[in-house]
C-alpha cells in the first residue's frame, strides 16, 4: 500500500505549528490519544463496539402482472437473507458481515456500512404468495410477486352498439 502524504508543519514556533501545514487529526492524535480514522463508522455501545446498521437502498414497481423489488445487496449471501410473506406484510432481512481486519490495519476512510437489515413492505390484496420468485444475482436482488390473475386488469372494448347490446369484456 502506498503512503499517503501528511503535510506536517515545520515551523519551530507554536503559532507556525498551527499556522503552516496544519493536520488536525494529527493534533487529535497527539493531544488526545485518538485517531479518528481509526473507528470511523463505528459508534460505542454498553456492551462494546458495535457497527453502524447497512440499510439497502429499495426500488419498489407495480407493473400489469406483479410487483417487483429491487435491493441493491452488496456482499450479502443468499444464506444471509431472509425473505417472508406473512398475509399482506413482506419482510425482507439479512446481514452483511464485516470483512477480516488486522490490529495493524489503520483505516484512512472507513465509509462502508456492515451489520444486520430488516425492511416490511405491506402489500395490496391480490398477490399470489405461492408464485413468488427471487434471485440474488450481481449484488441486487430480484424479488417478483405476481398478481392474482382475478385482480390483474381487463380491457374492456368499446365498440357500436345494437339497439340494447353492451360492450364485451376482454380478459
Amino acid at each position: 500500500m502506498a503512503d499517503l502524504p501528511v503535510r506536517r508543519g515545520s515551523g519551530s514556533s507554536s503559532v507556525g505549528r498551527w499556522t503552516r501545514g496544519f493536520d488536525p487529526f494529527e493534533q487529535m492524535r497527539e493531544l488526545m490519544g485518538f485517531d479518528p480514522f481509526e473507528r470511523m463508522g463505528r459508534i460505542v455501545g454498553g456492551g462494546g463496539e458495535q457497527t453502524w446498521n447497512f440499510v439497502p437502498a429499495f426500488e419498489v414497481k407495480e407493473t400489469k402482472d406483479a410487483y417487483i423489488f429491487k435491493a441493491d445487496l452488496p456482499g450479502v449471501k443468499e444464506s444471509d437473507l431472509d425473505i417472508t410473506l406473512t398475509g399482506d406484510r413482506l419482510t425482507i432481512g439479512g446481514k452483511r458481515e464485516t470483512e477480516q481486519q488486522e490490529e495493524s490495519d489503520r483505516f484512512y476512510a472507513y465509509e462502508r456500512s456492515y451489520g444486520s437489515f430488516s425492511r416490511s413492505f405491506t402489500l395490496p390484496e391480490g398477490v399470489d404468495g405461492e408464485h413468488v420468485t427471487a434471485e440474488l444475482k450481481d449484488g441486487v436482488l430480484n424479488l417478483r410477486l405476481p398478481k392474482l390473475p382475478e385482480v390483474q386488469p381487463k380491457r374492456i372494448q368499446v365498440g357500436a352498439t345494437d339497439s340494447g347490446k353492451q360492450g364485451k369484456v376482454k380478459a
